[in-house]
């Protein structure tokens, strides 16, 4: 299954049942007819990039919430958001939502919704719509811990049942060159897969320092991406992604096993949080196929971002849509040439329209928990099997449902100001 649609969902019991969840005053969008009331939740830059493509796959998409840890954002974004697309946006003061309780909010006054604040609050908030009946486009990763994946299935069964749209932000499946280079790798144009190589390293991500008195749990829900409990670390945050492409390669396959190796040897200081600074991670996929999976966060070191497919009969450069081996290949389209970004969310939007849901939890919860596996592997130091962690309960504490503007983070800083990291080979969390 490549969880791309939902089938079964007539046209006229797709509206009604759109109906029937919408709060009063909020107008089903019939084609031709009204517009689509979309709240944000999660007003860093990927909230505000996703608002953006949002509005491009139409005019009759309105942006009419936004929600936020911190007010200030939600009105820089809105301000932001306002001078690019002047009439799509239409946020009153009163639509502006802060705090840990903001997303509820936001799905009142939504009939679609996107996601895009710290992953641990994914599930929840992706629960949440679907159970009001709302369309949603949710960021990567999608849970953090094992326990948020389970969530996360079920939330999409649900929307399944409601015929409603949940599309996810990895993009990479909606890129027009992906998809025809993938199409070539699976007609044997290298041969039997041997082996992937994914990479992502790159300098630290979307690092905040800490403002004047500001609270712990607002510090660090703020600096999100830095601690683990929060964003997931690095393997799901970034190289899912990358992870992503290879379980697309080989079938839409999960691992049997991986093990994997990092830590935090160079970034310093309380804005780096709790997360490491590099991973590596080995899995074994069936038929004896190893991925070979590399990300790091530090300055001054060489980058690179690839999805490298080896072959029998020869190599697939996936990012920049060329093979070489015994069939030499380029697509003639540039990597650049289609926004994935931007086509996501035309396809949301289209299969609102057209009565013909869209709905990517089949890959979106597999490759969520991939990223997870090998998260976990590196935290240990233990070698993971996909059974293990497929029916493990385990979460990151608190409960995302728990946690509210006073809550106590379960994370302080030590003495020195820096916060503990996990140490493999001690840290045990299964």
């Amino acid at each position: 299954m490549s969880g791309n649609t939902t089938e079964g969902a007539t046209r006229r019991s797709f509206l009604a049942s759109s109906a029937a969840w919408l709060p009063a005053g909020l107008s089903v969008h019939v084609a031709g007819a009204g517009v689509f009331r979309v709240g944000v939740i999660g007003c860093g830059g990927r909230g505000e990039a996703a608002a953006m493509n949002a509005m491009r796959a139409g005019k009759d998409v309105r942006i009419v919430a936004l929600a936020d840890i911190l007010r200030d954002r939600c009105e820089e974004k809105r301000t932001s958001l306002r001078l690019k697309f002047p009439d799509q946006v239409d946020v009153p003061d009163d639509r502006i939502f802060t705090g840990f309780q903001a997303y509820k909010h936001v799905i009142e006054a939504s009939d679609v919704v996107i996601i895009a604040n710290a992953a641990k609050f994914h599930p929840l908030h992706l629960k949440a719509a679907i159970e009001a009946g709302r369309h949603v486009f949710v960021e990567k990763p999608h849970a953090i811990d094992p326990a948020g994946v389970k969530m996360v299935e079920e939330a999409c069964g649900l929307a399944r049942k409601k015929g409603l749209c949940v599309v996810s932000g990895l993009q990479s499946r909606y890129h027009p060159g992906y998809i025809e280079t993938m199409e070539k790798v699976h007609a044997g144009i290298i041969g039997d897969i041997v082996a992937i190589q994914e990479t992502w390293l790159r300098p630290p991500y979307v690092v905040r320092q800490r403002r004047p008195k500001q609270k712990e749990l607002e510090f660090q829900a703020s600096n999100q991406y830095h601690f683990h409990w929060l964003s997931g670390d690095d393997v799901p945050q970034t190289l899912i992604h990358n992870l992503d492409r290879s379980s697309w390669a080989l079938g839409n396959a999960a691992p049997l096993r991986c093990w994997g190796m990092g830590g935090r040897s160079t970034l310093k200081g309380e804005e780096f949080g709790s997360v490491f600074d590099h991973h590596a991670v080995v899995y074994e996929f069936p038929k004896g196929v190893r991925v070979y999976a590399y990300c790091r966060t530090i300055d001054n070191c060489y980058n690179e971002n690839s999805s490298l497919i080896l072959g029998a009969k020869g190599r697939c450069d996936l990012l920049n849509l060329r093979i070489t081996g015994e069939t030499n290949w380029t697509s003639a389209q540039p990597p650049s040439k289609n926004n994935a970004y931007d086509l996501e969310h035309v396809a949301l939007f289209e299969a609102i329209r057209s009565g013909k849901p869209v709905n990517n939890g089949d890959y979106m919860a597999r490759s969520t928990l991939i990223a997870v596996m090998g998260q976990l592997a590196c935290y240990t130091g233990q070698e993971l099997t996909w059974e293990r962690v497929r029916n493990s309960n385990f979460y990151f504490p608190p409960r995302a449902e728990e946690i509210h503007d006073n809550s106590e983070p379960p994370a302080w800083p030590q003495a020195d100001g820096t916060y503990p990291v996990f140490t493999p080979g001690i840290t045990r969390l299964l």
